[in-house]
């Protein structure tokens, strides 16, 4: 059934767009998918029982020896992880559990900023993001600094934005050298540290269902790429609105947790961090690219004015107030409240401090590994105030 307002009113004025990521709107899905586009038919693909996915490098680990992560298991298998992963990630596990970590994150680095009177927002942001991530994983037993640097290094763009064939090769072999280097840095020491006692984290689990060292690596690189590097992404994204938009700000200051977690989903409605998702249908040979982007401001869906940055908009019955930003049906992002709860914290302290000045606006790119924006260098500062 298509999904439609009764009513879709018309903008007053001239259309505004609002995405600072209309940048890289013409970066699109590779030219070997189908494109998908509008939301009813994009939520329609998601939600298709049997589909495989396509995108995240799944064409090397449909190929690879070791077990397949969670984000490509489909069916009974996709389940069956899902069931019993889905405590780590509970409205009430990320309010009992997590908040007291991703506020402790958050001090932490507010109060650096503090000291120092300068920073990069995306460094925060991915410090943060690895933290929490972390904690849910079970990654505490190698310097999270060192793992940071492996992992940015890993998932920004660097090469991976050139096609010649050294360039490819090149990227191969750096590519591989990263992997072995996170596994021999972070994952092994917390795999060890987990046979000897066990924990209620993400490694733990999958060490008791019988998932051998090699299996566990590619399940925390997954998780790598899905929780920390694009909640950087988000965060850094939120917090370039914000700091940009006085009255967004004020807003957002003012309400409560629920106020700014709906403004933060609206943000991410608009500048969805994963532009395209890719499915292969069941019996299939050739993937579909399911635009996020597009879907996100369908205004049969999100309701009139859909470029422009509106928290209190009027949605379609059943649209969520994140479009599919975090995707639908059985892969849709299980560590939504997760990023969602570390932005609101980590904004909300930020926002506060007093003589906050942005100094320089992001730089925006295109990263082909998460089909979505990337965005490097916002540095901020703290005036005097007195």
């Amino acid at each position: 059934m298509p999904v439609t307002l009764s009513q879709v009113d018309s903008c007053p004025f001239a259309t505004i767009d609002a995405r600072k990521s209309r940048t890289v709107v013409g970066a699109g899905a590779v030219k070997a998918a189908v494109p998908v586009t509008g939301y009813a038919a994009v939520r329609d693909a998601l939600r298709t029982d049997g589909s495989h996915q396509a995108g995240f490098k799944a064409e090397l680990v449909n190929n690879s020896p070791t077990r397949p992560p969670i984000l490509f298991l489909t069916g009974e298998a996709h389940k069956r992880q899902r069931a019993a992963t889905a405590r780590f990630f509970s409205p009430k596990v990320v309010n009992d559990c997590h908040r007291p970590i991703m506020q402790e994150a958050a001090d932490r680095l507010i109060g650096e900023f503090r000291r120092n009177g300068a920073t990069r927002l995306d460094e925060m942001a991915l410090d943060m993001a690895v933290t929490v991530a972390a904690q849910i994983v079970g990654l505490t037993n190698s310097e999270k600094s060192g793992m940071i640097r492996r992992l940015d290094a890993f998932f920004s763009v660097g090469l991976a934005t050139r096609t010649d064939l050294l360039s490819r090769i090149t990227t191969m072999l750096l590519g591989q050298w990263r992997m072995l280097q996170f596994h021999l840095s972070d994952v092994r020491p917390a795999i060890e540290a987990r046979r000897a006692v066990p924990r209620e984290d993400v490694i733990s689990h999958l060490i008791a269902d019988g998932y051998r060292d090699r299996d566990i690596l590619v399940e925390c690189f997954t998780y790598g790429a899905a929780g920390m590097v694009t909640t950087r992404e988000f965060i850094t994204m939120a917090g370039w609105h914000l700091l940009e938009n006085e009255s967004l700000r004020t807003a957002f200051l003012a309400g409560d947790r629920a106020d700014r977690v709906a403004i933060l989903e609206e943000i991410l409605r608009l500048e969805p961090v994963v532009g395209f998702l890719y499915r292969k249908p069941e019996g299939g040979d050739t993937a579909l690219a399911l635009d996020i982007r597009s879907a996100n401001v369908d205004p049969q869906a999100v309701g009139a004015c859909p470029l422009e940055l509106r928290p209190e908009r009027k949605r379609a019955e059943r649209v969520g107030r994140a479009g599919l930003a975090f995707g639908d049906g059985e892969h849709r992002c299980p560590g939504a409240s997760v990023a969602l709860a570390e932005a609101e914290i980590f904004l909300d302290q930020l926002l506060r401090v007093p003589g906050l000045k942005l100094v320089r606006a992001p730089e925006i790119g295109w990263n082909p590994l998460i089909t979505g924006y990337e965005l490097r260098g916002c540095e901020l500062a703290i005036e005097d105030v007195r």
